[in-house]
């Protein structure tokens, strides 16, 4: 498949997806849809993959650079009247689809949000493990005062995140948040400055490629599951997941690591 919404590359176990159409602020379309949705599938369970960081690029224009994670759909198509009922309804699918794989991807996945990330922006972020953002950029949800409505899963992942209240505050008014008032706020983990953004991502991304895949992927699969099961049924299911680690090479490099004293060594088996 060629890419020409998005640029991607592996840098020592680590997934760089780049949303590329920084001529629209990375607003995005049904291809880039596409495209992000075939290379989570192609590399879900890729080994030498460990961990996924998606970003977006920067647009240059009159010599100046500005930065973009994304603005959202693309409105300009959107209004151009072009798409049927049925056309509609299939572009959310896939924008849904986008965000479920996001969610379900079994390894750790970081939104580094480097510019203004609105609506479907915004909503991908979230179906991440993790947003970092870059102190400048900013995070909203304007589809209220739009007239359309928020998607890929926001108003369950939201309230989770900040509280009831707070989800509401941000998905009633629009309310634009910086890096900074993001981490406040309870959305984002870190924030740093531009200058050194993408090395902190990095150093971060790497620091949870360095864990046990197998583990790593079940630590996610609870995690997001728990909150729906009552607490007999998370225990048993953490029974069988500490089992299915002990059964593995990882378990014993781990143990051997440790009474070593020697950084280990994981190759997910």
């Amino acid at each position: 498949m060629n890419y020409s919404t998005i640029k991607y590359e592996i840098q020592d176990g680590i997934l760089v997806l780049r949303l590329n159409r920084p001529d629209r602020m990375n607003a995005v379309n049904e291809e880039m849809y596409a495209e992000l949705t075939h290379l989570l599938e192609k590399y879900r369970e890729d080994n030498k993959v460990r961990a996924v960081i998606l970003t977006g690029s920067v647009r240059i224009k009159d010599g100046v650079e500005k930065q973009a994670f994304c603005a959202g759909a693309d409105l300009k198509k959107h209004s151009s009247g072009e798409r049927t009922h049925a056309q509609k309804r299939k572009y959310i699918e896939l924008a849904h689809e986008t965000t479920r794989l996001l969610y379900r991807f079994p390894k750790p996945v970081i939104a580094a949000v480097n510019g203004p990330a609105r609506g479907a922006g915004a909503e991908m972020a979230f179906a991440c493990d993790f947003i970092l953002m870059a102190e400048e950029a900013t995070i909203a949800f304007p589809e209220i005062g739009l007239g359309t409505f928020v998607g890929g899963g926001v108003t369950r992942h939201l309230p989770r995140a900040v509280g009831l209240m707070k989800a509401k505050e941000l998905i009633y008014t629009g309310r634009v948040l910086d890096g900074r008032a993001a981490v406040d706020f309870g959305i984002a983990l870190y924030a740093y400055p531009m200058e050194v953004f993408m090395g902190r991502v990095m150093e971060f991304a790497a620091g949870l490629a360095s864990k046990a895949p197998i583990s790593l992927a079940m630590a996610k699969k609870h995690l997001q599951q728990s909150s729906l099961l009552d607490l007999e049924t998370v225990l048993q299911l953490e029974t069988d997941a500490i089992l299915d680690c002990m059964n593995t090479e990882d378990w014993q490099e781990g143990i051997d690591a440790f009474t070593e004293k020697r950084n280990p060594v994981y190759r997910g088996r």
